[in-house]
């Protein structure tokens, strides 16, 4: 069986609330780990879907394209992003996560080319377009980009493969609706309220190799 539209749309819609983001963030520990709150994951997660970014210098995606001027506005080619932020301080602190989906029809190439692009986007400094509601914050962007992929179980076998072969951050997600059923709010959950969590190192996150 392929995978559907519906199925890329209803799990890029979900994981735009933070809620849905953070549920996804659970098929990763380490990077369920740099969530700053898990009891105000509205404060922690910003979520920016098809994110926008301003390019500080010049760059080619390709020789055979034409340059990227400094101060262009660029899409990523990423799904989704999710900036960690301190919901004491109110500032980014510096952990960004690029979500890359499998579309219907994407082979693995166009998959892996996607997060290759955003390397290339990202390498010479970068600022967000964030939403006005986030206007406060630095849009400055980081050093370190953590790429996440998510596949469905129609995902042929050779791309979950080839990612894994590449040392990226894979998850599947069984179904699109599993991710909203998994969303509800828990204001009383913490990270030491997750078994699963006990004796995991917190000192770093997983770092893909380029």
């Amino acid at each position: 069986m392929a995978i559907t539209p519906l199925q890329y749309e209803t799990l890029l819609s979900t994981c735009t609330d933070h809620q849905g983001a953070l549920a996804l963030l659970r098929r990763h520990r380490p990077y369920l780990e740099a969530v700053p709150s898990m009891r105000r994951p509205q404060d922690s997660i910003l979520t920016l879907p098809l994110p926008n970014i301003r390019a500080r210098a010049a760059t080619h995606l390709n020789p055979h394209s034409p340059a990227i001027q400094p101060g262009a506005v660029v899409s990523l080619p990423c799904d989704l992003a999710l900036l960690m932020c301190d919901p004491e301080w109110k500032i980014k602190t510096g952990v960004e996560i690029f979500v890359y989906i499998h579309r219907p029809q994407e082979d693995f190439s166009a998959l892996l080319l996607r997060w290759r692009h955003t390397q290339i986007l990202c390498d010479r400094g970068y600022e967000w377009l964030l939403p006005q509601r986030y206007s406060h914050l630095l849009s400055d962007g980081t050093d370190t980009n953590h790429p996440l992929f998510v596949v469905f179980p129609e995902t042929p076998a050779h791309i979950l493969k080839g990612l894994q072969g590449a040392g990226l951050p894979t998850v599947t997600l069984p179904f699109a609706a599993e991710v909203a059923a998994n969303s509800e709010p828990q204001s009383d959950l913490d990270l030491g309220d997750i078994p699963e969590l006990d004796g995991i190192d917190t000192s770093a996150l997983e770092t893909p190799d380029d």
